[in-house]
Order: structure tokens, then sequence, then C-alpha cells
């Protein structure tokens, strides 16, 4: 797992190793902007060969002076490089006013005011306004700035200034970049909401600061840090001397005759990603329909309640899966009543999680052992609350999160919540978090299409069969989805995904 930070847990790192006599501030920043100028050569190997023209915007705070350290490294490289300071450089931190007093020594700070058309004779422009430091909107200087921020190449220094990077809101319309970079870690808002239709492309360079060993920072916020979800090999690995039994026996719950589809898709789902054996429960009239097109995958009829309650004497039966196709009706809803009853791992997806949203007591029959799985509109429907404050225009910094909405609804569910989207954000009732990006390098958009949040809901109750825990679960379910979708690439339908895992594991070295 990769750690994503906030503002103030980065600002804690920082000032930890400030203070520790590790580094100095000034030494930060000069390794800064060097991470940016390398940055920029990496990105663009063609700026490397000749000079160039650029254009360094500096902010008040110590984003600026990041901005003056990258001008004097261009400069010196033999670019022609513009500098201009919105702010006034006699209230700039110490550290900032120092390297605004280098670069003066080699050319001109100007007001923003004096801008012009500078930017479209430029061949580069740097964003050093604000970056992890912006707290409210963008005054309206740099708001009107933003819709005319054109040039060939765009750089962000942490990130697009009017971005929140503790949420990936926007307070204000950002500043668009081709380029970001950032330091020691990558903060949550890289990966959220408007931060990767923001950023561009997100470059994380190393300033020397001591890695994190578990202890919060002196200052930093107590809650968990979020991480970024990632897969290896050896976590999915089976015991070779194992039986099917031993690897768990999934119970996937289908709908009535013509609405199996989602079942066995789940049920395909839980059967590749490893579970030693799967079934499908059926209303009795959907038998002939799932027999047909099912082979790996047994039957079992299930008229209602009483049939599962009888079903459930078996203990090997070790996790079970709801809503997919299943029907919202009086049987549906005791369906739900008796897996819940029954304390196992359980995910509850689509339908379910509609009969959870209208009916408090089963809601409150929500144990720790069960895994929720809404997309944007069945999450509004079972956390109004959250959601209409998630809905609500970022003002002012750090704006609510998907992942505080999250950890909310987890806390309240008492259960491990995966809130679905291409930012899609898994939280435990403890607290701990992770997000599943699906941009940048692992942008799935044909992830898109009917039937994947139903294979996505069988791989998790395929691994809880397997006795993943419910978070681990969610995480890898999740992190695989995207990996099957790239590894099958454009044109994928829902069918293809659990198909495309054989591959995806011997990647991983299985």
């Amino acid at each position: 797992m990769t750690e994503l930070l906030t503002a103030a847990q980065m600002r804690a790192v920082e000032q930890a190793a400030i203070a520790s006599g590790e580094v100095t501030g000034l030494e930060l920043m000069e390794r800064a902007g060097r991470g940016i100028a390398e940055a920029i050569f990496a990105e663009w190997p063609e700026l490397a060969k000749a000079p160039h023209r650029a254009v360094v915007l500096c902010g008040p705070g110590n984003n600026g002076g990041d901005g003056f350290v990258v001008a004097r490294l261009l400069a010196g490289w033999g670019w022609k490089v513009e500098v201009f300071l919105f702010g006034d450089p006699a209230t700039l931190p110490p550290d900032a006013r120092t390297n605004h007093d280098r670069w003066r020594e080699m050319g001109e700070v100007r007001p923003l005011s004096a801008l012009g058309n500078e930017l479209g004779r430029s061949d580069l422009a740097l964003d050093a306004f604000f970056g992890t430091g912006l707290a409210r909107g963008l005054p309206r200087e740099l708001d009107e700035l933003v819709a005319h921020y054109d040039c060939r190449r765009r750089v962000a220094v942490d990130g697009p200034s009017g971005l929140c990077l503790d949420s990936g809101r926007e307070l204000s319309p950002a500043f668009p970049a081709d380029l970001t970079v950032t330091f020691h870690s990558r903060k949550i808002g890289h990966a959220l909401g408007d931060g990767p239709r923001r950023c561009g492309k997100v470059v994380l360079a190393d300033i020397g600061i001591s890695r994190w060993s578990g202890t919060p920072a002196a200052g930093e916020p107590a809650s968990p840090r979020v991480r970024l979800t990632m897969v290896s090999g050896s976590s999915l690995s089976k015991n070779i001397a194992g039986h099917k039994y031993g690897h768990g026996h999934a119970l996937i719950l289908s709908g009535g005759p013509g609405k199996g589809g989602a079942a066995r898709l789940a049920a395909r789902g839980a059967l590749r990603i490893g579970a030693g054996l799967v079934t499908v429960g059926c209303p009795p009239a959907a038998l002939q329909e799932n027999a047909a097109q099912l082979n790996a995958v047994m039957l079992k009829p299930l008229k209602d309640a009483d049939a599962l309650d009888d079903a459930l004497r078996d203990s090997r039966l070790n996790a079970l899966c709801l809503g997919p196709g299943m029907g919202m009706g009086q049987r549906e809803a005791a369906l739900v009543s008796a897996a819940l009853g029954a304390g196992r791992p359980t995910v509850l997806d689509a339908d379910a999680l509609s009969l959870l949203a209208g009916d408090e007591n089963l809601f409150r029959a929500l144990h720790p052992a069960c895994v929720l799985t809404p997309h944007s509109g069945e999450f509004a429907r079972l956390f109004p609350d959250i959601a209409e404050r998630l809905a609500v225009p970022a003002k002012t910094g750090p704006a609510l999160s998907k992942v505080d909405a999250t950890r909310e609804a987890a806390k309240r569910g008492g259960c491990t919540v995966l809130f679905k989207g291409p930012d899609t954000v898994i939280a435990d009732p403890s607290g701990a978090a992770s997000i599943n990006s699906a941009h940048y390098d692992r942008s799935a958009p044909w992830l898109a299409t009917a039937g994947s949040g139903d294979v996505l809901a069988g791989f998790i109750a395929g691994l809880l069969a397997r006795g993943f825990p419910p978070m681990r679960a969610a995480e890898t379910a999740a992190w695989l989805h995207v990996e099957c979708a790239l590894s099958f690439g454009p044109g994928l339908i829902a069918e293809d995904i659990p198909e495309e895992l054989p591959k995806v594991f011997r990647a991983l070295g299985l």
C-alpha cells in the first residue's frame, strides 16, 4: 500500500524532519525545486536540449519559494525565465523570501498584473501559487487568470492552485496542469474527485525526508493515514496442500426467472478469484434457467428465508453475497434478514442495499463481517445526510472528501463500506481507509459497463470465502477488478472480467 497524505499530515512530517535536524527548510525548498526541474526534463526531454522560455507564477507562501528555486535552475540551464509574484515580497515566509532574493540576483520579479500575454509566448508555465496550502477559493485576480491559462506545457507545484488536496474538490476553478510534481508522498486529492482531471500526470519527487515508520509525527492529526490499494501475488497464493472446502464455499443469492444474470456474473467472479466452491441459491422456478448456463457453479433451490436458514446449517457455507438481480420484495427482505442473522461474512450489493436503505431493522442488523458496495446513488439512499453534505459545493478547505464520507458511513454501519467510482474508497469502522484509483496509468473507463459491479461483488464474496478479512477482501477485489479491465482493454463487457483473472494472476507470479 502507498500512503496518501493530507496537507496537515505533510506539514507535520516536514516540521518533524526540520525539528530533528535531518534537514532545514531551505534545503527542503532547494530539493523540491530540483525535483520539479528534473521532472520537467524527464517528461519533455526535448526541453533539456536547448534553452526555452518559461513563465513562473509564484504565490505568497512556501509554494512560491519552490517556484523561485525552479526559476533559478531553469535560468542556469540557459532558459529565458519570466517570474511573476502574486503578493508582497516583504510578507513572504523566511525561506521563500531567501529564494526570492537569490532569484533577484539573476532576474526580475514582476507583479502578476504585469503578466500580459507572456503565457502565450512561452514553452512552459509553472503554477507555484498555493499547492497544499490553499484553504479557500482563489482570489479574484487568479480566478480570472484560470480562464486564460493557456500554455503548451503547464506544470503545477504539489497540486493545481484552486484544488483542495485533502479532498480533490475544487474550491474555485483550478489551474489545469499537464504535469503535477508533488513531494515525499502523494496527497489524497491527487486520487479523488476533480484531482486527476486537473493534475494531468502526477510525479513524486524525493526530497530526502525519512519515510514514515508508523508513528504519527508531532502535531499530526490523529486519523489513520489513507492508503492507495496495491496487491502482491503472495497475498493471493493458495495452500498447495489444501482442498476445495479449505478455500471456502460462497453462496450467491439470485432473483427469479429472467433475473439471474447478475448473480451468475457474481458467482463466476467468486469462483475465478479462488473460492473452492460457489453455489447460486435461486427460487425453484429459476433452477432450469440457471442450470442451462452454469457448470462449475452449483445450484440450490431457496424458496424463502426458512430455506436459507436451513441451508446455512452447513457451516462450510462461509460467505454470502446478496443483491445482484435479487429483487426487492418481502421475500428478498426476509432473505437479507436471515443472512445477516447468520453473522457470516456477507457482501450486500445492488437490491440488497436498497432494501437496507428502506428498513431500519435490516440496517441495524449489519455486523462487522459485512461489506456494503454502493455506487453514488445507493450511497445517497443509505446515508442521505452524509451524501447531502458531500454534494454541497466546497468553498473552504479542507473540504469534506469521499474518504471522510466513507469513513463516517462505515462507522455508522459498523462494517466495511466500498464506495464505488473511478475513485473507489474503502473504509472500515476503525477509520482505516484506502483508495482504489482508476486514474492516470490505471484509467479503465470501459469498466462502466452493465454487470461490472456484480462481478466485483462476486470477487469480494470469493475472497471472504477464502478467509480474507472484510477490508482486505474489498481492497484486493477492487484492485483486481481494475487490473482485469486494464489487461483486457477496450471492448470489455462484464463476462470478460472473471475470465481475465488467470492472466492477471500469472502477471502477479501466481
